[in-house]
């Protein structure tokens, strides 16, 4: 492409622009990961178990965020949890502006209930890969359920669970561009506001583009180096 129709300078500086965005887009992916992996490891359970009640109620859960655009999503609870919050603040005479929250808490809550139902459906393919054999001889010489799950199922199950944990590790990352609808203050908003001034859109695109791509790279660098140090488990999954 001709440079005549980019604005290099302007692609230069807000670079920096979007890369000044990666702390909360790192951010809202490590605080959700950290909300949706135990979430979305007990539902698991309860699909395994098939446990009456909950295992209805995530089969619904699963579908619905499955069967849903993100930004859907992103916009129905984005309108319900401030009524949510009002209606609870309204009833304890709690003095709150919560339409004042800031969007950060919001992309926490949202992106948790996304991830969470898609690592449902991975925690249960991966838990299946494990022999039940293993979790009974664990209890035949003493080891509690937890204590069975943390020793044996748990390590031999990330072994299988691992590429789509980073698959849905980086997924997320690229559902974080879609904050700007919440007004929150990532790679895309930040970029995009950028260009605003000179309507340097093809410019911030490719940014974000570069930015979102140097992220995921390093992200599934760093999965794969986990991935190494749990092969020991290989040989006894298999």
């Amino acid at each position: 492409m001709d440079s005549s129709f980019l604005n290099m300078e302007f692609l230069i500086d807000t670079f920096f622009v979007a890369l000044s965005g990666v702390p909360v887009a790192l951010l809202v992916t490590v605080v959700a990961m950290a909300i949706a992996l135990p979430v979305g490891f007990f539902l698991a359970l309860t699909r395994i178990n098939e446990i009456p009640v909950l295992n209805w109620f995530t089969k619904i859960y699963v579908s619905f965020v499955r069967g849903t655009p993100i930004i859907i999503q992103i916009f129905v609870l984005y309108s319900v949890i401030p009524l949510i919050l009002s209606g609870i603040f309204e009833k304890y005479h709690i003095d709150y502006p919560v339409y004042d929250i800031n969007p950060l808490w919001y992309a926490f809550i949202i992106f948790s209930f996304n991830t969470a139902a898609i690592l449902v459906e991975v925690f249960r393919s991966a838990l299946k890969t494990v022999s039940q054999g293993q979790l009974e001889a664990a209890y035949s010489v003493g080891l509690t359920s937890s204590q069975a799950y943390r020793r044996i199922i748990i390590p031999q199950m990330l072994v299988t669970a691992l590429p789509n944990l980073c698959t849905a590790t980086i997924n997320l990352i690229k559902a974080t561009s879609l904050g700007y609808a919440i007004s929150l203050q990532e790679i895309t908003l930040k970029a995009k506001v950028a260009a605003n001034v000179g309507y340097n859109y093809l410019e911030a695109y490719i940014d974000i583009f570069i930015v979102y791509m140097i992220l995921c790279m390093t992200v599934e660098y760093l999965f794969k180096l986990f991935e190494k140090r749990l092969s020991r488990y290989k040989y006894t999954t298999a």
